[in-house]
């Protein structure tokens, strides 16, 4: 699978670790920066990724920021774009099932790289339901 990850200064040592992670399991990883831990603007990679996804150049996204909140606002800003910030597989399984989420947006100051990797394996295993969700996620985009 393509997958675009990018991320700020805060997110950039699990960007990292993730990056071997997903190369570990087959994916093809196009990274969008930052490319440091020096101070970095979220906006820049969170709409980076998001074009990325949008031109089909990948399947979906990762995104990360201290919160996951900064990043996640500006990928949402985008028409097409689900992303949905989970601190948990729980919550990421679900993004996938009933919002059909195609960026996972992590909050790399307050997880573990574990629960990560249990997020982004979740997240490109499940699949969108449709049914009842169907009709709820045509009306997101306005």
């Amino acid at each position: 699978m393509n997958i675009a990850i990018g991320s700020d200064h805060a997110g950039f040592e699990l960007k990292e670790k993730l990056i071997t992670y997903l190369k570990l399991k087959n994916n093809t990883v196009i990274d969008k920066g930052c490319y440091s831990a020096e101070r970095a603007d979220y906006p820049d990679y969170g709409h980076a990724v998001a074009n990325a996804v949008l031109n089909k150049e990948a399947q979906v996204g990762v995104l990360m920021c201290g919160s996951g909140n900064g990043i996640n606002i500006t990928a949402n800003k985008h028409t097409g774009i689900r992303a949905a910030l989970c601190w948990n597989s729980e919550i990421a399984t679900l993004a996938r099932q009933h919002n059909d989420a195609n960026i996972l947006v992590l909050p790399a100051r307050y997880m573990s790289v574990e629960e990560a990797h249990k997020c982004i394996d979740v997240f490109l295993t499940e699949k969108f339901e449709g049914g009842r969700h169907l009709d709820r996620v045509k009306k997101i985009d306005i």
